[in-house]
């Protein structure tokens, strides 16, 4: 039997592009942002609210795809979105209303990336069997985190070239973006069973709960309270710069992440379908437990990378294996909506996360964000040992 088909190869080719576009810019946007007078704490808002946005609407539009049985017109609609919004984000310079601009340009990011998730994810369930899941969506996020190397990669020859020149970055994101629309015209679909559950408000996704089993439940409670232990990467971007005192580390720790990240999400998903979701996840969170502890505490450029290359295998562990746990327990005709839910928890609770971790930055320090981050971890860890895989 044929693992990876053709529709998971473009839908993988989708998100590598989109991630090259996105990725050229997440290790600049603090920096940018603190260039054109973004505080800390701002920064923490912005990335919340960018992330709540995602967020609420990710459960909205999963169950909205699964109510039309139709996927690909929310993936097309929603990287669109994010394409469009990558030039966006460099007009502010020139028309002032820097802050509402650059809210409104990095929301309708996010919004894209709620749009699209769980109508993407589903498809990539569908062409999976349970034994097979964590490998599908371990392919997947190794090719989108392939684009997240290529990214920042690009980012840091063309800041070589032109120190300190934000600006055209943004612009030059768009092209990648609008490749990865492009390929989504590949794909067909036939439209699947509808979902069983009545149509609503924007908020009725939340009456999954009602019909979703015992372990989906305890799994979701286990990883909404991880997500706010789990705030924005870009505090690691801005500790790795607190630390080095360059802006170069942080995009070349970032690079090295996502190489490590990128090349090995697959074998993870390999290693979870042999083993066991529960393990594998668990292993990669105590590495998230390990990463954050240490930045709390070192004072290194080469601990700095250290950590870097511990957080890549802690995503792979992870990112992907988390989906395909829970697209195993989920109910078939609302694959969309259980995964949607979920996502949208994670990201209502990263909203508190970076809140909490701009306003502890400003309060107390760094080292503190790292410390509470890592402790609340180990209280997740010891929770998720009581729950069944099955």
């Amino acid at each position: 039997m044929r693992i990876i088909t053709r529709t998971v190869w473009i839908l993988s080719l989708v998100s590598c592009f989109a991630d090259i576009a996105s990725e050229m810019l997440y290790p600049v946007i603090p920096l940018y942002l603190q260039q054109i007078g973004f505080s800390v704490v701002w920064i923490g808002l912005l990335e919340g609210v960018a992330g709540f946005t995602a967020g609420i609407s990710k459960g909205y539009f999963g169950k909205l795809s699964d109510e039309k049985g139709l996927r690909l017109p929310f993936v097309k609609t929603g990287y669109f979105f994010s394409a469009l919004s990558k030039p966006m984000m460099a007009v502010p310079i020139t028309i002032g209303s820097i802050k509402l601009w650059i809210f409104f340009a990095r929301t309708l990011d996010r919004l894209g990336k709620g749009i699209r998730t769980a109508a993407r994810d589903a498809l990539l369930s569908k062409e999976a069997t349970r034994e097979t899941k964590a490998r599908i969506f371990g392919f997947h996020r190794g090719l989108d985190t392939f684009g997240a190397v290529l990214g920042p990669a690009f980012a840091l020859a063309w800041l070589y070239y032109h120190p300190g020149s934000y600006t055209n970055i943004f612009y030059l994101a768009f092209i990648p973006g609008s490749i990865s629309v492009l390929l989504i015209f590949l794909l067909r679909e036939k439209k699947q069973p509808v979902s069983t559950m009545a149509a609503g408000h924007f908020f009725s996704y939340f009456s999954y709960w009602k019909i979703a089993t015992q372990g989906y439940k305890r799994l979701v409670a286990a990883l909404t309270l991880f997500a706010i232990a789990n705030s924005s990467d870009v505090f690691l971007l801005l500790k790795a710069r607190e630390i080095s005192k360059n802006d170069n580390t942080a995009i070349f720790a970032y690079i090295l992440y996502n190489v490590v990240y990128a090349a090995s999400a697959y074998p993870m998903g390999i290693l979870a379908d042999k083993l066991g979701k529960k393990k594998v996840f668990l292993a990669g969170i105590a590495l998230f437990a390990l990463v954050y502890g240490g930045f709390a505490f070192i004072d290194s450029t080469p601990m700095v990378y250290m950590l870097f290359v511990l957080y890549g295998l802690y995503a792979a562990a992870t990112e992907g294996i988390a989906k395909a746990w829970i697209s195993n327990i989920a109910h078939d005709q609302n694959t969309a909506t259980a995964i949607g839910f979920y996502t949208s928890m994670e990201s209502v609770s990263s909203l508190l996360a970076s809140f909490m971790a701009g306003a502890l930055w400003s309060i107390v320090g760094s080292g503190f964000v790292f410390f509470f981050s890592a402790f609340l971890t180990l209280v997740v860890i010891s929770f998720m040992g009581r729950i069944r895989e099955k």
